[in-house]
Parts: structure tokens; C-alpha cells; sequence
């Protein structure tokens, strides 16, 4: 799991990069990103990863710092 987790940061770090977040913030970005892709099915290396991610900033920038409810809150702008 950790592995696995390290290849999404690694993979969304160049979305992430270049916003003004704290490292903190970051860790619980690529979390949800992480749980998202996953709950989706979506490979990190797919089109629809990037969707994720910006999703995950988007909801980040509006300041939804809890992991829980920041996955939850991307998963539900998918289900829509």
C-alpha cells in the first residue's frame, strides 16, 4: 500500500507543484487523489488521473483541509 501510494505522489506531484499549498495540505491531497483514483478505477496514468487531481485542487483551494471529506467531496462530483 505504501508503494503504491508513493507512485500517485509521484504521478499528481506535477499538478500539485506549482500551487500554494503547504506540505501538509499536499500529503492530504495525494491521499484523496489516491482514494479516488482507486475507488474510480482509474489508472494514474490515464486522462481521467488528471481529472481527479484537478478536482482535488479545485477542492483544495476552496480550503477543505480534512482527507475524509475532501475524497468524499471528489467522489461525489464524479457521481453527478
Amino acid at each position: 500500500m505504501h508503494r503504491e501510494r508513493r507512485a500517485y505522489s509521484m504521478a499528481v506531484y506535477r499538478l500539485f507543484r506549482n500551487k500554494a499549498f503547504e506540505p501538509e495540505t499536499i500529503a492530504t491531497m495525494t491521499s484523496a487523489y489516491a482514494d479516488v483514483c482507486r475507488a474510480l478505477g482509474v489508472d494514474d496514468d490515464r486522462p481521467e488521473a488528471d481529472a481527479v487531481a484537478k478536482k482535488v485542487i479545485e477542492f483544495a483551494q476552496r480550503g477543505e483541509r480534512d482527507p475524509v471529506r475532501l475524497r468524499n467531496h471528489v467522489l461525489q462530483a464524479f457521481q453527478r
